[in-house]
């Protein structure tokens, strides 16, 4: 690599971070009292103490942006336009998610909005795999942490219908 691809890679690596990390940020204003919120509600047995969520979040943050930036380095956003569109959309899902849940506490919404993100999540999977093998492999955790969400979502949801109407 001449010191000029060095750079613009490196650059393309920042702009990634800061992307997905902005989804990550405005989802998490929606989460500034769920500590609190998350403590009220009823919870299934099988559910992961409040701390966890945090740490879990970041690692595929981060995860996500380092498999953005691979399907980037590739050809930059015009060859893999498709693939990156789709990243973002569901970037913007993910973070929709946080709202419905723990800022306007609508239950259903969020259970049927968790689905969609999972299928935008599959989608974005198969289209980074045809561009990049270890991009999409860097999506599998976060595809099965969704899973677990969503199945958790819709625990929380019927168990605290009141809330969550």
């Amino acid at each position: 690599m001449t010191p000029k691809s060095l750079l613009e890679q490196s650059l393309g690596f920042v702009i990634w971070l800061v992307i997905t990390f902005s989804a990550a940020a405005v989802g998490s204003v929606a989460t500034m009292n769920a500590r609190d919120f998350y403590s009220q509600l009823v919870l299934p047995a099988w559910a992961p103490p409040g701390w966890v969520f945090g740490p879990v979040w970041t690692l595929l943050y981060a995860m996500m942006a380092v498999a953005a930036w691979l399907v980037w380095r590739v050809g930059g956003f015009r060859a893999a336009r498709g693939a990156l569109c789709l990243f973002l959309i569901q970037l913007a899902f993910n973070a929709l998610w946080s709202w419905l849940f723990f800022a306007w506490n609508r239950g259903a919404l969020a259970f049927l909005e968790i689905w969609l993100l999972w299928l935008l999540i599959l989608a974005t999977l198969l289209a980074f795999w045809r561009v990049r093998a270890a991009a999409a492999w860097l999506l599998v955790p976060y595809l099965l942490w969704v899973s677990f969400a969503a199945v958790l979502s819709h625990a929380i949801w019927q168990l605290n219908p009141s809330i969550l109407g």
